[in-house]
C-alpha cells in the first residue's frame, strides 16, 4: 500500500513543525574515508542502486567541489577536527563535534544547499561504536544513502528504519520509502518544497504508480 499524504507529511515535518523537502540539484559524486576497499565498493554500490531508483545521475566529479558527498568513518568525534579543510566546508565544526561527543552520538549528517534550496553537498559522519560496528556493511551503507537522497525530517526514521528485511534475511529499502524517493525525483516535482501541500502531490504520484 502506498503511503497516505498524512504519512508522507510526517516524513518531512521537522521537530519545530516546519515542512521541508529537498532533493539533489546536481549529479551525486561520493567519496568515502576510513574504510577498506571492500566496504568502499559496497557504499558506492548502494549509491548507484538508490540513484537508479530515483532516476538521478551520478558523476565522476563535481565541477565546484570535486566530491559532493563525503562519508567519514572514525572512532572518535574529535578525529574530525584533524581532517584538513573540513572546518572550512562545515560551518561550526568544532562546537558541533563537542555537542555530538557529549551526546555520545554515533552518526550525523550535514547538508549544504544551492541558491534554489536544492541539495548541493552532504557530509555523513559515522562514529563506529559498538552499535554501528555490529551493523552489516550493506545495511549501514543502504541506510545512509537513503538518508542522503532527500532532506528528510529530523524525526523521520527515529521509530522505524527506512529498510526492511525479506524472508531470506536480506535487507532492502522499504517499498513505501522507495516510492517516496522515486516520486520526489519526478521531473515535474519541485527540487525543494516548504509547504505541506507537497505531500499531497507525492501521495498522488504514489497512488497513480500503484494502479499502473
Amino acid at each position: 500500500m502506498p503511503l497516505a499524504a498524512s504519512e508522507i507529511e510526517t516524513l518531512f515535518t521537522r521537530s519545530d513543525g516546519s515542512y521541508l523537502c529537498a532533493r539533489w540539484g546536481r549529479p551525486i559524486v561520493p567519496i568515502v574515508f576510513g574504510v577498506e576497499d571492500e566496504t568502499l565498493s559496497v557504499i558506492k554500490g548502494a549509491f548507484e542502486a538508490v540513484c537508479a531508483l530515483a532516476g538521478h545521475q551520478m558523476a565522476e566529479t563535481d565541477p565546484e567541489i570535486g566530491a559532493n558527498v563525503m562519508v567519514f568513518f572514525f572512532r572518535d568525534w574529535h578525529e574530525l577536527l584533524e581532517v584538513p579543510d573540513l572546518g572550512r566546508m562545515v560551518d561550526g565544526l568544532e562546537p558541533l563535534v563537542q555537542r555530538l561527543h557529549q551526546a555520545d552520538a554515533n552518526q550525523y549528517r550535514v547538508f549544504r544547499f544551492d541558491a534554489q534550496g536544492a541539495i548541493l553537498a552532504c557530509f555523513v559522519f559515522l562514529r563506529m561504536d559498538k552499535n554501528l560496528s555490529a551493523v552489516p556493511a550493506e545495511t549501514l551503507a543502504l541506510s545512509q544513502v537513503v538518508q542522503t537522497m532527500l532532506l528528510w525530517s529530523d524525526q523521520a526514521f527515529t521509530d522505524q528504519s527506512p529498510l526492511g528485511q525479506l524472508e531470506n534475511g536480506r535487507v532492502v529499502l522499504r517499498p513505501d520509502i522507495a516510492g517516496v524517493i522515486r516520486a520526489a525525483y519526478d521531473p515535474l516535482m519541485p527540487a525543494v518544497a516548504d509547504d505541506a501541500s507537497h505531500a499531497l502531490r507525492l501521495a498522488a504520484r504514489l497512488s497513480a504508480a500503484s494502479t499502473q
